[in-house]
């Protein structure tokens, strides 16, 4: 159990855990301390709805994983029965005085029916569903949700009635008057629309959502009505999706306060205490109690996780809620009213507690780690009782650790001092001209978004993706650095630069514009934004053609330099030759002389075996011959061609005597 005071009333968390540490065999008394209210009081994962039946002795609770519903009888203070479901619960409700009538609205469209013994009918309705009443007096249940329309169900015949159109595009709340029986439903639009049950019309229209902007109240969106509660025959309280309460008397379409919650989250629960005039509106965060009438803050409850329904038992100070948490939290508050008769020994538990009021034995230590104490110098101090060991650290008398810090460090004030003064520049620094960092990545798009934010925030106020925590990894992985030399920015670039131009303008132009009405246009002729939409689309479209033409002209001069490349591979490659029989292996060079030679002309041959005295022999099988060839200048007119005898032995040896190849090729006939 944890006691807290908020402004001077107490509230006891009868089931919170143990906060301090277990130390001296305290773990014993804190055993003897504890207290379980409802055995097994949770759920596995989440509660999402919790209620009290109308004779106050069951407790029914829905939650996951996996979806179920849990009663508790509070005579045992232990869990009743437990049945499990198809789908989650969006909200449920008891028709009748104990747990024998439950209707529940699942989130799949399906509405299920209870009875003692268990599941007893489903069906479904048309639109996803959000909230629901039940109409006694006709036994007429009311579903509201997705939807403009509100199906009618009537239990006693067993078949849905004809709906209620609305003018809202989405209900989220509903409720019915216990009194007079007005049916309330809150809009989307932040409307509230009642209607006679009697009747097939709307009787009246409430808008709120512009009764809770008031003086000192911030707002973000429209509010949204996501809580209805009627008080009484005349009275009511509208919540909000922007954590405003608004209060209302039935007779005026204005509201009598309006109460904001300060933490701009949607109300999803309100409850009305009769005793001391008090109002209950809780949203994810915090439970408030204020007076009805001022506004004026009784108390508030702020759990340690997020609160998902609030449940007060009539006329007590008990207060249930369902939590994201598996455990559902029980408070009381003697304040409120005292405790319900099945734990009214919690009645005299807290005046014995208000009577000797003891203050936590650990309010007055200090928690420090084996380092702190190696810093203070107090490592010998281990294992004494000046230190109590817990966890990874160890408690120490709050009075003693202010006396050692302040002898180990006697300039602790300078250092704050120095601090200080140093904030107190750093602050005076940011009121200079600051420089604009650029990221490492993507530094020429950071100077074009940075110049386009100037500009858009001088004209219309709008936000860049450099303020947007979602694109901040753009600026520093490398991977998304953008390569303008790819084919795909080159062709989008034209198109992304006229849609910034042609942006900038129209900011201008609605800059330029002070509220006039437009004029009117000559039939026929086209407007200059058209003009200029036109011109715009033949510029970027003539500059994405040039593009391509570059693009392709860059492909085929690649693609002849890897051609080219690729020769050059293949020539350098090494070769391998295949040495004949008969021959000897010189070298490669020798080799590669040989190939150019082939290639070369006859004249090229001759000069150049001329010039090395070269003979070429060829041996037959009739003998060696040698052939002499030898170059005469010789005029075109005297030019003679001659074939005669050598002077050798042997008669097969001849000398031929040749002219050159031009003369061959101009005077010669065969």
């Amino acid at each position: 159990m944890q006691v807290s005071s908020i402004n001077n009333v107490k509230i006891y968390n009868l089931s919170h855990g143990k906060s301090l540490p277990e130390v001296r065999h305290s773990w014993i008394a804190n055993v003897q301390r504890r207290i379980e209210l409802i055995q097994d009081f949770d759920m596995p994962t989440v509660c999402t709805a919790i209620k009290v039946s109308r004779d106050g002795q069951y407790i029914l609770a829905a939650g996951t994983y996996k979806p179920r519903i849990r009663c508790y009888d509070t005579c045992q203070l232990s869990l009743k029965f437990e049945r499990c479901l198809d789908s989650d619960v969006v909200t449920f409700d008891i028709l009748s005085d104990d747990y024998s009538k439950l209707v529940f609205l699942h989130i799949d469209r399906y509405v299920e029916f209870h009875s003692q013994h268990g599941h007893y009918y489903k069906t479904r309705i048309p639109k996803f569903g959000r909230d629901f009443s039940y109409h006694y007096p006709s036994c007429d249940l009311y579903f509201v949700g997705a939807s403009s329309e509100i199906y009618r169900l009537n239990l006693e015949q067993g078949r849905f009635l004809n709906s209620l159109q609305t003018d809202a595009t989405q209900i989220n709340a509903c409720d019915i008057n216990p009194v007079h029986h007005l049916f309330a439903a809150g809009t989307l639009e932040g409307r509230v629309e009642c209607w006679d049950p009697r009747m097939r019309t709307r009787v009246a229209l409430l808008d709120c959502a512009l009764s809770s902007v008031t003086e000192g109240t911030e707002v973000e969106g429209l509010p949204s009505v996501s809580a209805l509660r009627f008080n009484s025959s005349l009275g009511m309280a509208v919540g909000t999706t922007t954590g405003q309460v608004l209060l209302y008397d039935l007779r005026s379409s204005h509201p009598l306060l309006v109460k904001d919650h300060y933490y701009g989250l949607p109300i999803h629960s309100l409850h009305f205490h009769e005793q001391l005039d008090l109002v209950l509106s809780a949203d994810s965060k915090i439970i408030k109690m204020w007076h009805r009438d001022n506004g004026k803050i009784f108390s508030s409850i702020e759990p340690p996780t997020n609160i998902n329904d609030v449940c007060v038992c009539p006329g007590s100070g008990m207060i249930f809620t369902a939590n994201e948490d598996p455990k559902m939290s029980t408070f009381y508050i003697p304040a409120l009213g005292p405790a319900p008769r099945w734990c009214s020994f919690l009645d005299n538990l807290t005046e014995e507690l208000e009577e000797n009021p003891e203050s936590t034995v650990y309010d007055d230590y200090k928690f420090v780690t084996r380092k702190d104490l190696e810093t203070l110098g107090l490592t010998h101090l281990i294992g004494s009782p000046l230190l109590r060991a817990y966890m990874h650290g160890f408690f120490m008398d709050i009075r003693l650790y202010h006396k050692v810090k302040t002898m180990a460090n006697p300039f602790a004030y300078e250092e704050y001092r120095k601090e200080k003064i140093r904030q107190k520049i750093e602050e005076s620094r940011v009121q200079r001209v600051q420089l604009k960092k650029l990221p490492k990545v993507n530094k020429e798009l950071a100077i074009k978004l940075m110049e386009e934010v100037e500009d858009e925030d001088a004209l219309s106020g709008t936000t860049s993706i450099l303020r947007d925590d979602r694109f901040k990894v753009m600026f520093e992985n490398p991977d998304y650095q953008v390569d303008e030399q790819s084919e795909e920015f080159r062709l989008l670039n034209p198109i992304v630069s006229k849609v910034g131009q042609k942006r900038r303008k129209q900011l201008q132009r609605l800059a330029e514009q002070d509220g006039d009405d437009e004029e009117e246009e000559v039939e026929g002729r086209a407007s200059s934004e058209e003009e200029e939409s036109s011109d715009d689309d033949k510029s970027w479209v003539e500059e994405v053609r040039v593009q391509r033409r570059l693009l392709w002209a860059e492909n085929n001069a690649r693609r002849f330099k890897e051609r080219k490349q690729e020769d050059r591979d293949a020539r350098l490659r090494p070769r391998f030759y295949q040495i004949k029989d008969g021959e000897e292996f010189r070298s490669f060079g020798d080799v590669a002389r040989k190939q150019k030679m082939q290639k070369a002309s006859l004249e090229q041959r001759v000069k150049r075996e001329e010039s090395l005295g070269m003979l070429d022999l060829a041996d037959t099988a009739v003998g060696s011959k040698q052939l002499t060839f030898t170059l005469k200048k010789v005029s075109r007119s005297s030019a003679i061609m001659g074939c005669r005898p050598c002077s050798g032995k042997s008669r097969s040896h001849m000398r031929i005597d040749f002219m050159p190849r031009w003369f061959y090729n101009e005077n010669m006939t065969f």
